[in-house]
């Protein structure tokens, strides 16, 4: 059966049209037309959260059924939304993607937003705030970075091992502000067809991020607090030698 198909701002943007007509199998669900569109568009499914679907001018559920000229829109939020991003950088051609948040990390949605059918293996790392420095008690972390260098040295980053590595896709996503224990200050998702290879990626991954990306972490204890000094990788420039 035929149904038609409208997209909305971003989404419209995202399909490279308004609508279209689309041929589904007898009785689809109006979620398989959403999962249709995500597998196209690999941007909309990192959308799913704040994108709302409607079945003949009525919002409606993604397990409503659907019938021989119906019409369905896929709506962003209506102002534009807020994305949990304050930085961004989204390849469409290869699905890497790489930001930096304010919120928590969300590794599971960026996991479902890589993988593909082709992927045998999701390897997720997260760096987490612990509870004490060399048994000194940790209250919490706050992060600050170089903001529009940071997403872009994490892209560039992400882009060296996807092109030097057989995997599928990278992502990094860097949390800034302030992180509580045990909560997430970073992450690592890489997709592959085998296990190894997003093993040895996501560790490749978060060791130059901590050597390249301009990211500081000051650490809050009960009797004070300290920015902690790391290293810059051997290939960074000084101001002098």
């Amino acid at each position: 059966m035929r149904i038609r198909v409208l997209f909305f701002g971003v989404l419209r943007d995202i399909a490279g049209h308004p609508e279209e007509s689309l041929e589904i199998a007898e009785g689809s669900r109006l979620e398989s037309v959403f999962e249709h569109y995500a597998n196209r568009f690999p941007r909309l499914r990192g959308m799913a959260a704040s994108v709302v679907l409607a079945l003949n001018h009525e919002f409606s559920t993604p397990s409503a059924p659907l019938a021989e000229g119906d019409e369905v829109a896929l709506l962003p939020p209506v102002s534009g939304g807020s994305s949990p991003y304050i930085h961004e950088i989204s390849d469409s051609d290869t699905g890497n993607f790489f930001a930096l948040t304010r919120h928590p990390i969300d590794s599971g949605g960026i996991g479902r937003r890589l993988l593909r059918g082709e992927d045998g293996a999701i390897v997720n790392f997260e760096g987490v705030a612990r509870n004490n420095t060399k048994g000194r008690a940790t209250r919490y972390l706050e992060y600050e970075c170089y903001e529009q260098m940071a997403v872009k040295k994490m892209a560039q980053i992400g882009r060296e091992i996807a092109g030097g590595m057989p995997i599928g896709r990278i992502a990094m996503v860097h949390r800034l502000g302030r992180i509580e224990i045990g909560e997430a200050s970073v992450a690592v998702v890489v997709t592959a067809p085998h296990r190894k290879p997003a093993f040895d990626a996501a560790l490749e991954g978060i060791n130059r991020l901590k050597r390249l990306v301009p990211v500081w972490k000051k650490e809050y204890f009960v009797d004070g607090e300290v920015w902690v000094e790391g290293e810059w990788d051997d290939t960074v420039v000084r101001a002098r030698g």
